[in-house]
Parts: C-alpha cells; sequence; structure tokens
C-alpha cells in the first residue's frame, strides 16, 4: 500500500509534464487499460493461446526490445514447447516489438500498481519472467515471487549511481533486489553492484553482454542494401552518421559537416534522433543551417535523384537504426555528450565502421572501454575533436579502416552471452521447484 501511495503522488507530482506530452506528442494515450488495471482474462488468454502458461519478457523500450530479437529465437530453438510473450512500457517501443514478435505476442507492462500487477498476473500466469536489463518494480517482483513465478535478470546493468541510490534507500530496496531468483550480469563490477544492494551472491553470474551477441556482423544483408539504394549512395561518396542524438548533439554535427563540406566533396551526412518528438525539430534545425533535409518517412528515395552534399538525410522512423549504420563508413554515436549516458556503439563496431563517441557513455561503461582499449573506437570530448575525427577518417581512410576491423575484432570476441543466459535459465524451465500449480495469491 506504501508503494501505491508512492506512485499516486509521483503522478500527481509529473500530471503536467504527462498532459504536456499527451496532448502535445500524443504520448502515454494507448494501452491506459492495461497499463492501469492489468491484463484482461480475454488478452491474457489470446497471448497464452492454447498453452497453460507462459514465458513473460519485459523490455522498456525500443533498445531492450532490440536486444530481445536474438535472444528470443535462441530460447524458442532450444524450448520450442514454451509460449513466449513479450511486454513493454512505450509507444514506440511496443511498435517496435509488434513489428519484431506479432501483436499476438505483445502487451502493454502493467504500473507497478498492486491491482494491475495481481490481475495480470492472475490472468497471464507466468511460469517465469525475465526482466531486461534492469526495471526493479517492487510490487511486480514481489507478487510473481508469491505466485511461483521465478523472476530473473537477462543482461542485467547496474550503474554505480544507479546502486548508491538504491543503497540511500536500502531498507526500501533490499526486499526487491533479494526476491530477485537470478541475474545475469554484463560485467564483474554490476554483479558486486546487485550483491551490494541485496542479491545474494549464488544467484549471481557474469554472462557478458548480449548486446555483442545481438551486433551485426556484415553488410552484406537485404536490410542494408536495400537502405543503400534507397539513399543512392555512389561509391565515391563517404557517408558519416550520427546516430541516436539527443539536443545539441545535431546542431554539432551540422556545424562540423558546414565546415568540411566544400573541402571534402565526397562527405554525406544522417542525423538519426533519438525521440520522435524531436524529428520536427531538427528537421527546422538543418534548414536553419542552409541544407537540404530528406526525411525518411515522408520524401520519396534518392536512387533516381543525386545525393548531393547540400543534402541531409534525416532519419525519421523507429526501428531502423540498427540497418542504417551499415550504410555508413564513420559512425558517431549520440546521446554520450550530453547528459543521458551514451548509446549502443556495438552495432555501427560489427559493421566495422570507424566508431567515435562522445565523454559520457556511463549508460555503456564497460564496452566503450573494451572498445578503446583494443584501439576499435575513439572517445572525442568535444566539438573540435570530433571535427578532428573526421578529418582523419576522410584523409587516413587505411587507418579508418584498421579502427573498423579492430572493432568487429571485439565484437566476436566477447559473443556468448546468449548461451550463458539460456543455459542458466534453463534451470527454471524445467525445475521441479516450479512446475507447482501457479494459483495467484494475494501480495501481502
Amino acid at each position: 500500500m506504501i508503494a501505491n501511495a508512492l506512485y499516486f503522488l509521483a503522478l500527481f507530482a509529473a500530471s503536467p509534464w504527462i498532459a504536456f506530452r499527451m496532448f502535445r506528442h500524443g504520448r502515454y494515450r494507448r494501452g491506459i487499460g492495461q497499463k492501469f488495471w492489468g491484463l484482461s482474462r480475454d488478452h491474457a488468454a489470446e497471448l497464452r493461446g492454447d498453452h497453460a502458461d507462459c514465458i513473460w519478457l519485459h523490455a522498456v523500450s525500443v533498445g531492450e526490445v532490440n536486444l530481445l530479437g536474438g535472444f528470443i529465437k535462441a530460447f524458442s530453438e532450444r524450448f520450442p514447447e514454451q509460449r513466449i510473450v513479450v511486454s513493454t512500457s512505450t509507444d514506440t517501443g511496443y511498435d517496435l516489438a509488434v513489428a519484431k514478435f506479432g501483436a499476438g505476442n505483445v502487451f502493454f507492462c502493467p504500473l507497478d500498481f498492486t491491482w494491475a500487477v495481481r490481475r495480470t498476473i492472475r490472468h497471464l500466469r507466468p511460469k517465469m519472467l525475465c526482466l531486461a536489463e534492469l526495471e526493479l518494480w517492487p510490487n511486480l517482483i514481489r507478487i510473481a515471487s508469491q505466485n511461483a513465478c521465478p523472476v530473473s535478470v537477462i543482461n542485467g546493468r547496474l550503474s554505480e549511481r544507479s546502486a548508491a541510490g538504491y543503497g540511500r534507500f536500502a531498507r526500501l530496496t533490499q526486499g526487491t533486489f533479494g526476491r530477485l531468483n537470478w541475474v545475469g550480469c554484463q560485467d564483474a563490477a554490476t554483479k558486486e553492484r546487485f550483491a551490494g544492494c541485496g542479491t545474494p551472491k549464488e544467484r549471481l553470474q557474469i554472462t557478458g553482454s548480449l548486446k555483442f551477441d545481438d551486433a551485426p556482423s556484415t553488410r552484406d544483408t537485404d536490410e542494408v542494401q536495400a537502405r543503400v539504394q534507397w539513399a543512392g549512395i555512389d561509391p565515391w561518396q563517404v557517408v558519416w552518421m550520427v546516430g541516436s542524438t539527443q539536443e545539441g548533439e545535431e546542431r554539432m554535427a551540422l556545424e562540423i559537416y558546414r565546415q568540411l563540406q566544400d573541402q571534402f566533396r565526397e562527405l554525406r551526412l544522417i542525423l538519426v534522433p533519438r525521440h520522435p518528438e524531436r524529428f520536427d525539430d531538427v528537421a527546422e534545425l538543418v534548414r536553419c543551417s542552409g541544407l537540404k533535409v530528406h526525411r525518411r518517412s515522408s520524401a520519396g528515395s534518392l536512387i533516381d535523384a543525386e545525393w548531393t552534399n547540400d543534402r541531409v538525410i534525416l532519419l525519421d522512423t523507429i526501428g531502423e537504426l540498427r540497418h542504417w549504420w551499415g550504410v555508413c563508413q564513420i559512425a558517431t554515436v549520440g546521446g554520450s555528450f550530453g547528459n543521458r549516458g551514451g548509446q549502443n556503439m556495438l552495432e555501427p563496431a560489427g559493421y566495422g565502421c570507424a566508431v567515435s563517441f562522445g565523454p559520457n557513455t556511463k549508460n555503456f561503461a564497460d564496452i566503450a572501454q573494451r572498445l578503446i582499449d583494443a584501439d576499435a573506437a575513439v572517445r572525442v570530448n568535444d566539438q573540435a575533436e570530433l571535427n578532428a575525427f573526421v578529418v582523419r577518417c576522410l584523409t587516413n581512410v587505411p587507418a579508418a579502416d584498421a579502427l573498423g576491423r579492430a572493432a568487429q575484432e571485439v565484437v566476436e570476441q566477447h559473443r556468448g552471452a546468449t548461451a550463458r543466459t539460456i543455459d542458466a535459465l534453463a534451470s527454471f524451465v524445467s525445475d521441479e521447484q516450479w512446475k507447482q500449480p501457479r494459483l495467484y495469491r494475494p501480495a501481502a
């Protein structure tokens, strides 16, 4: 009940901001019934199909949904008799999950109110709940545990800052961490942080990052080549892509591009903002910089038109970023020059791009450091250093190619987390202690 009260207070405090985003950007409207009241009996039955129960995987948004693609494929091959359903929390995550897994396998995760969680678990009857990376909702984990549904975290990550935050409220959070049945940690530091927050050490295992397994390995795919064709790229052109950007990073990229476009006539630029509500603003920013914008969502392809260096492609669609990294030779991973903490740099690394990112990569600290230590990526601290990086890639092509090859080698060396994770979860699928009837029991 305390948690419910705290959630209500938080919702009340955030209600002006939520209302603004609902009316201005159309956010938070979809799935309200599932979020506030949980899954209905009929919808849960549709999700389970002819199965008595299911494996429930939760992915917060686009990044986690993308992460689950390879994992679900491998899990289904290992356990073909198991029914898998996927929940997500955001509109963009939901749309991508539907595109990847089918509408009949996807739903909106209930908010962590006790009644919504109880109703969902009662109707869905999960035999196991897997949380991607870190989504520790106290009521969800507690009620699942009370109903003989083991809770695991796959590809677990816990930053130093987050661990310190949980530590300040240890009396409230230790119980939640202690109920986790298994955590597959990305690295040793994450394992220690989970232990420090209250998860028993015997339930922690270092599996590595699923992102290495999920990273691409070749540009020779239909998905990449279709985008190369759409962009009308000539062999002599060099594409620089700045992806998953936050405010301020597009302006920086445009200023660099304007400085270099006359000297390097072969250079082309693609921008990929992280959040859909910023697409229009970024398009206007491109125009105000004196360049033409070619939007992926609304403009036709450039196959029949020359992609001149006064035109910038704006990728304003969801779920395509992975394949577009394979279009470029020079890659700058956004979210790393501001306060977000960086985005996934393994996708461009897997394609063998010359990869750069900014000073703040706390969300991917271990991966970023592995790449830097192997001379497989370059950290740049500001606009001047990013400018110099792009110039080096354009003037010393062998060095840029060597950077890309080293990045691919790092990715290949660290694959295998998917198999290790599935091996660990197998005990929860087959262990007799979890085969008892999962009868709904009200939370204490």
